[in-house]
């Protein structure tokens, strides 16, 4: 089971043979703001080559990945409904900006030597695949990345919503949420230095208490298919390993699934 770690052990990279994965299939759902680096608006290409670095390790240690990357670091469509725009034409440009991550993201892992395919929701088969369940399930059983981009395809539904779909269409046994906190707190440790960290919850703590983490329909989609949710640091270098061997600093939201056999 995860759990916080505290001791110095957890420094370090996690050896996949030493440490097997606890999960045999993850969706890892990342904000675009996570590409940014300390630039105030884009990609940084040095930020998406660490976080592909991550994902590669997790894959060389026998975890099938597949990634939904947020767009608001290039457009949010609530931002440009809230400025007048129609809030469908907003959400579209806002799909189309999860494409390019994809894209960026897709370039990075190759690099590196990690076969990658982007599936959109919305068909642009010029630059990637349009999304199809079976097929995204051969890729990963081939040790493939897949990345989903375009959100749900539809209006008015997050990446959080499109997060768990995806994740419950995968048959994932868990969906991680790399953010820029350790963990889900009370309230913004980084406005509020007395904000509660837990360890442990349940959905319904999250729904309840408002908690800031993924939107209520990707919470209650989650719920309905006992997928717990992973919430971790992105920006803790080596961290997507460790708590895929069970022993990162994370926040459990749900009751984690028994790990998969071996060989299996």
């Amino acid at each position: 089971m995860l759990h916080a770690v505290t001791d110095s052990s957890a420094s370090g990279p996690v050896s996949g043979q030493e440490n097997p994965p606890q999960f045999r299939r993850v969706l890892l759902k990342i904000s675009g703001e996570a590409l940014m680096g300390d630039q105030n608006y884009g990609i940084d290409m040095p930020t998406a080559d660490r976080i592909a670095s991550e994902v590669a390790e997790a894959v060389r240690a026998g975890t099938e990945i597949c990634l939904v990357i947020g767009g608001g670091n290039i457009f949010r469509g609530l931002t440009g409904a809230a400025k007048g725009m129609d809030r469908a034409a907003a959400d579209y440009m806002g799909m189309l900006a999860t494409v390019m991550n994809a894209l960026a993201m897709q370039t990075a892992l190759e690099r590196i030597g990690v076969q990658t395919r982007v599936q959109s929701a919305i068909p642009m088969t010029t630059v990637c695949e349009p999304y199809i369940r079976r097929r995204a399930t051969r890729h990963m059983e081939k040790g493939r990345v897949v990345i989903f981009a375009a959100g749900t395809g539809n209006p008015f539904f997050t990446t959080d919503t499109a997060a768990a779909l995806r994740a419950a269409e995968m048959g994932c046994d868990a969906l991680l949420k790399g953010t820029q906190v350790d963990g889900v707190y009370s309230d913004d440790p980084r406005k509020n230095p007395d904000a509660e960290r837990y360890d442990q919850l349940d959905y319904l703590d999250v729904l309840t208490r408002d908690l800031k983490v993924m939107d209520a329909s990707a919470v209650t989609l989650m719920r309905e298919n006992a997928i717990p949710i992973v919430v971790f640091s992105i920006h803790d270098k080596g961290g997507l390993a460790r708590v895929l061997a069970g022993q990162g600093v994370c926040t459990m939201i749900g009751k984690p699934r028994p790990a998969p056999s071996a060989g299996k």
